[in-house]
């Protein structure tokens, strides 16, 4: 039987799924959203494998009992640890997960040194080795690939303060490495869109690849395919909630929800 009124659950180590959160609802207006941010756990970066399947499956379990549709895990790192194993666990649920764009980049096939961005799990994870081993493959020599750990910047952005003067600062020395000698860049965390203009101003405007839009048309094909896509008229509703205990963290959610990106 079909569930086509159930909400599509997404959920984040904090506030950085926000930024898929809104190609979803672009893209699927007239479905209900339940967004999670475990913000009281986060960085999931800084964490153990196990401590973050743990988490990620403690909320999926959740968002199922409450009659999840699908769940969108909007977390480059909780993907790499634990989507595949939460999809044998769950083979019934449409689980969509987020990987960092590097494909769309390597597939212009007129970058020559693509850049990706992420956690430091994400790219200790194989999943991360093996889609770099494959795309190195494909382009032969013709493109470089660097990969750059950003230890502590998606738990910079989920303090909220993007006006802060010493931003720039903290990016520019992350970043030191590579201003001027990349021509794409890939951002491999779901926080990092909210800082994308000034990561591609410090680089010198190189083009920048995130993986939400294709998240987005990729979930509206999976929900019709399996005849789930809701059919009411009205526009859906999107539902904020976190794990953290401060009341102020729902209205930092909301927002960056209705931030221009």
């Amino acid at each position: 039987m079909s569930n086509r009124q159930g909400f599509i659950g997404v959920f984040d180590s904090g506030l950085g799924g926000i930024s898929v959160l809104k190609k979803l609802v672009s893209q699927l207006p007239h479905e209900d959203f339940f967004y999670f941010g475990d913000t009281g756990h986060n960085p999931y970066g800084a964490r153990s494998a196990d401590d973050i399947f743990d988490l990620s499956k403690a909320i999926v379990d959740n968002m199922v009992c409450k009659g999840a549709k699908a769940v969108v895990i909007a977390c480059n790192t909780a993907t790499a640890v634990a989507a595949h194993k939460l999809r044998t666990m769950y083979p019934q649920l449409p689980l969509i997960g987020i990987e960092p764009a590097l494909k769309q980049a390597c597939d212009a096939h007129i970058y020559k040194h693509i850049l990706v961005l992420a956690t430091p799990v994400t790219l200790r994870m194989e999943k991360f080795h093996q889609l770099r081993d494959r795309m190195c493959a494909c382009n032969s020599a013709n493109v470089k690939i660097s990969a750059l750990a950003c230890d502590g910047l998606a738990h910079r952005i989920e303090q909220g303060n993007l006006d802060a003067p010493d931003l720039d600062n903290d990016l520019r020395t992350i970043l030191a490495p590579y201003i001027g000698s990349v021509d794409a860049v890939v951002l491999g965390c779901t926080h990092y869109p909210f800082v994308k203009d000034r990561i591609v101003s410090i680089l010198g405007n190189p083009v920048c690849f995130d993986g939400a839009a294709g998240v987005a048309h990729h979930v509206r094909d999976v929900l019709q395919d399996r005849d789930l896509l809701n059919d009411q008229i009205e526009r859906g509703c999107v539902t904020f909630a976190t794990s953290a205990h401060d009341a102020h963290q729902l209205d930092l959610y909301e927002q960056f929800y209705h931030l221009p990106q």
